[in-house]
């Protein structure tokens, strides 16, 4: 990686982090991307110290589409390629909110906000040698797409549902087009699965943001969390895996678990209409397209 630019969103703080860091001990420069200045700039510092290496923040929202177009100007100032660009931040509510651009929060910063960077970042990874996407995913990524519930139009939770894990396999399947639409231009598309993990974002969210079904274990949680799940390097290999390893280098649309190995797509990943319908609104609410 020496030499390298990559950028990770999310990078502040949890498994971004974690991933910024080993990046950088591999020798990449890195960027990381935070909402709040004071702390985007203090975990720069701090990893700049523990690793030797050049990492600068950038601030963005990344639930904004504005935010997100000022993120890739302010970049593209800065820099003439990116190598790697790691879509690691995401985010869930225990409700259903709009953003300031009226779209769906969780839909908007766990799938609309990695398709639109990439689109916008596309003329500087399109300059690097051999560019990469990593997008990370989350939480349970396994059930179907519903795509008259894409916004969490009917639904946001239930006994079993929890929109943010259709938005993380939405995520997929957005992954999945990019990469058929990418194939052959020297830039590859993969997903990451972190595990569970301990989070600074986890421990801040709130049992009724879960289904239904899940509530009455999360006290439970809330205990055995720090003892067993607060490795974030670990949840983070993934991600430095399929941004770093020359095992993976030129291959596109793979899908790792959380010990980097090749996992199977899960199958609402792979249905054309979910993946068209997903598409289709992440074209028509960017008005952007690769």
């Amino acid at each position: 990686m020496q030499g390298k630019t990559v950028m990770v969103t999310g990078g502040t703080a949890g498994i971004g982090r974690e991933t910024a860091r080993g990046l950088a001990l591999l020798g990449a420069r890195v960027i990381i991307v935070g909402r709040n200045p004071d702390r985007a700039r203090a975990a720069a510092a701090a990893l700049t110290a523990a690793t030797g290496a050049e990492v600068t923040p950038l601030i963005a929202d990344l639930s904004s589409l504005d935010g997100l177009r000022g993120l890739a100007a302010r970049f593209a100032e800065e820099h003439d390629r990116l190598d790697v660009l790691v879509n690691n931040a995401g985010g869930m509510t225990p409700e259903r909110r709009l953003t300031g651009d009226g779209v769906e929060f969780t839909f908007a910063v766990n799938v609309l906000a990695p398709y639109a960077l990439t689109c916008l970042l596309l003329p500087r990874l399109r300059a690097a040698d051999a560019a990469r996407v990593v997008n990370l995913t989350g939480g349970l990524p396994d059930g179907t797409i519903d795509p008259a519930n894409l916004q969490a139009e009917k639904r946001f939770l239930g006994w079993t549902f929890a929109h943010y894990n259709q938005a993380k396999t939405a995520l997929m399947a957005m992954s999945r087009s990019f990469a058929e639409r990418l194939d052959g231009d020297g830039i590859t598309v993969n997903v990451a699965y972190p595990g569970h993990a301990y989070t600074p974002g986890n421990q801040a969210t709130p049992a009724r943001a879960f289904p239904y079904l899940f509530r009455p274990v999360m006290p439970l949680l809330k205990l055995v969390g720090p003892l067993l799940l607060s490795d974030l390097a670990k949840s983070a290999r993934s991600s430095v895996h399929l941004a770093s390893s020359p095992d993976v280098a030129g291959r596109t649309a793979l899908y790792v678990d959380a010990r980097s190995r090749i996992a199977t797509w899960p199958k609402g990943a792979l249905d054309p209409e979910a993946q068209n319908a997903v598409w289709s609104l992440c074209r028509s609410l960017t008005t952007l397209t690769p």
